[in-house]
């Protein structure tokens, strides 16, 4: 059963509290989003730790239940 957009923001925020998060469904199947996410817990974080802090938010869904999901990630500005 796919995730519905409102759970892998849930899931988010509970990880990243201060997190602004925005879903979009790219193919209007349930299984394909692309997400942004910014969080001050991304300040001085690669892009590759600021994923992986997202991936482990969503424990271990991807790839199963979550088949794809493009991930846009920054730290706020200013």
């Amino acid at each position: 059963m796919p995730m519905d957009a409102g759970e892998i923001e849930r899931m988010i925020k509970a990880a990243l509290p201060d997190a602004t998060v925005e879903i979009r469904d790219l193919a209007g199947d349930g299984d394909h989003y692309a997400a942004t996410v910014t969080s001050g817990a991304f300040a001085g974080k690669s892009r590759v730790q600021q994923h992986q802090m997202v991936y482990a938010a969503l424990g271990g869904r991807m790839g199963g239940v979550l088949h794809a999901l493009a991930l846009t990630t920054a730290a706020p500005q200013g």
